[in-house]
């Protein structure tokens, strides 16, 4: 009989640093901190001491001298649309009470949409109210850096600590964890002891739990225990009301028509608008001229001119078949079982909303026989959206909408 063992290489990796420990210098033997090691805000209160600055940084590594704090975004910034509310609203359920219905707040979608906006102004809002809390704000990749660094330097208990000190845990791209086994499994003890006395967890990711590649099983199922929101790319009339936002803060003058110009050319995310609308008013002040829509288009020719991307049959062929992990040509074969048929129907749906192809071009594409049964599979698409159907396709359960918010994130790349 043959054994095979499996080594973890983030604990064989920290196990060999480990053997020079002794060597480390002092000014390295200890990690940066990730919060105050205080006790928790009920012990802290009992013991009657005194409440911290609410506006003290809740993590202090070292700084250099001269270097500029953080400034976290609030809840009040954050411009509410169609394609965020529901998660809007979570994060301010998890203001007015925080560790009870909405925990933990999972945030999810592409880069851009406010997710971390979302996440660091209920930091913010937390700290402003409860003065006293141990609030530990990081990014998954810093989680994963001290979890490291601890182990290289026998510090797991000071580094525990830390974290399970916090009266509330915010974690930025919970992604990174992805594939970093020790490190998930760090973190998912983490998230037990938290949660099992009632300390607020919040975290971003960007696709939504059920979807994500290389999770512990029992990870993912804490995650999807909670709130799970998704946040889309902004819609025409919130890209409007982010411009009207960013313009108004930067006291810039800037013509309603050339905001509904920016709104309405520009897909792209939050940042793509504010780029944008920076471009625009720093071409006014190095021309002269007022702002006007003749400028806007001059000063934003080249981005103007790739802002829309076409897109064609392929490329919803290509993002159905990535998504649901199908070879290439897969939809166009002639094949009647549910694990084809229902992925072409999908394509078929979103072939019709994202492309210019009439119902005869997509059927054709797809290897179908009239134009109607592309319109059937419109159809019955828009009926399992209303009812939100789940789906088994591949070796998972998917429900319509998420599927379709997948394929539509892959189409937008």
């Amino acid at each position: 009989m043959r054994v095979r063992f499996a080594i973890d290489p983030e604990l064989f990796q920290a196990a060999r640093e480990q053997q020079n420990s002794e060597s480390v210098p002092a000014s390295e033997e200890t990690p940066a901190r990730v919060a105050s090691t205080e006790t928790p805000a009920l012990a802290r209160r009992a013991n009657g001491a005194a409440p911290r600055d609410p506006e003290e940084t809740p993590l202090p590594p070292r700084r250099r001298a001269g270097a500029r704090q953080r400034r976290w975004h609030r809840l009040g910034d954050f411009v509410v649309g169609a394609c965020n509310r529901l998660a809007y609203a979570s994060a301010q359920a998890v203001v007015e009470e925080p560790g009870h219905s909405v925990n933990p707040l999972v945030l999810h979608g592409p880069v851009g949409v406010g997710k971390t906006h979302l996440l660091e102004g209920i930091h913010a809002a937390l700290r402003k109210e409860h003065h006293d809390w141990n609030l530990v704000f990081l990014s998954a990749e810093e989680f994963t850096h001290r979890f490291v660094s601890a182990m290289r330097l026998g510090k797991l208990s000071s580094f525990r600590k830390q974290f399970r000190d916090a009266d509330a845990l915010f974690v930025d791209d919970v992604n990174f964890l992805a594939g970093k086994r020790a490190t998930q499994e760090e973190f998912l003890h983490t998230f037990d002891y938290l949660h099992a006395h009632g300390r607020q967890l919040a975290f971003t990711c960007d696709c939504h739990p059920k979807l994500a590649d290389d999770y512990f099983p029992e990870l993912s199922d804490r995650l999807l225990g909670g709130a799970v929101w998704s946040l889309l790319p902004a819609d025409e009339p919130t890209r409007l009301a982010i411009l009207r936002s960013k313009a108004g803060k930067c006291n810039a003058l800037v013509p309603e028509d050339v905001l509904a110009l920016l709104a309405v050319q520009l897909r792209g995310n939050v940042r793509e608008l504010e780029g944008a609308l920076h471009s625009v008013r720093h071409y006014s002040l190095v021309t002269g001229r007022p702002i006007d829509l003749v400028l806007a288009r001059e000063a934003l020719a080249d981005l103007l001119r790739h802002s829309v991307r076409v897109l064609q049959l392929p490329d919803v062929d290509r993002a159905v078949c990535k998504a649901l992990r199908l070879e290439v040509g897969a939809l166009k074969k002639k094949q009647r079982s549910w694990a084809v048929s229902h992925p072409r129907m999908l394509a078929m749906y979103l072939s019709r909303k994202h492309t210019a192809a009439a119902f005869s071009e997509i059927v054709q594409y797809f290897g179908g026989q009239n134009h109607s049964t592309a319109v059937a599979a419109d159809k019955k698409v828009r009926q399992w959206l209303e009812s939100d159907r789940e789906l088994a396709l591949g070796p998972r359960q998917w429900r319509t909408r998420e599927l379709i918010e997948l394929i539509e994130r892959e189409l937008s790349r």
